[in-house]
């Protein structure tokens, strides 16, 4: 199985807040982006990747580097732009790991370990545990062995999305999750998932590094 970290661009957000892309943040002077290779590696992971749009900034981390701009996407429209074109396409298995996200080693060792002859999602759920720092939940990684079932839930959710109005808002992970489970949409169910609760979770603020020194 392939593991891809996605590490897209930064948005007119972040650029106002970060000076670097949030992957490339360090614990205690370790990127977040190698940090999660190192823990990967230390799981026998070897078949891993980064898919980006700045892939200059990602070739020193001594793994393939994917320019997603010029990759095959699940897009249904040429003028369709969302968060659903980070995940490129792929004719294989494949484990899509987001790479803004603070692992704890036993998380993807959780993510590694789960067998699955479909997709798995992994994210928090509440009730959370002290150490987690947010007041939502998270998604961390989809697990992909049945790539077809993935690669048509990528264009059903846009096709319900651009056609249908089927969400509150521009579907991200959770509404492609809800798609793949075929669970009503706008509700999300937090029982039918993989849950890590540990310390593991995203970056969203600059602040947001403070949370993990203590790892």
């Amino acid at each position: 199985m392939k593991y891809i970290i996605l590490c897209g661009g930064m948005n007119s957000k972040e650029q106002k807040h970060f000076d670097k892309p949030r992957h490339l943040l360090e614990i205690k002077g370790e990127p977040i982006v190698a940090r999660t290779i190192r823990l990967l590696r230390e799981n026998g992971v070897e078949d891993i990747a980064i898919s980006t749009d700045m892939p200059e900034l990602f070739e020193g981390f001594g793994v393939h580097v994917i320019d997603s701009r010029h990759e095959e996407k699940h897009v249904i429209s040429q003028f369709y732009e969302s968060w659903l074109t980070a995940f490129i396409y792929f004719n294989c298995p494949v484990c899509f790991i987001f790479g803004d996200v603070v692992f704890s080693p036993e998380a993807i060792k959780t993510i590694v370990e789960k067998k699955t002859e479909d997709v798995e999602f992994f994210a928090s759920a509440p009730p959370f545990p002290t150490t987690y720092k947010k007041r939502w939940a998270e998604p961390f990684a989809f697990k992909v062995w049945n790539y077809n079932h993935f690669n048509q839930a990528i264009r059903d959710t846009q096709e319900l999305h651009l056609e249908y109005s089927a969400f509150k808002r521009e579907p991200i992970a959770w509404e492609l999750w809800q798609v793949i489970k075929r669970t009503p949409l706008n509700i999300i169910d937090y029982t039918n998932y993989t849950v890590i609760n540990d310390y593991t979770c995203d970056i969203d603020e600059p602040e947001d590094i403070k949370n993990f020194q203590f790892i």
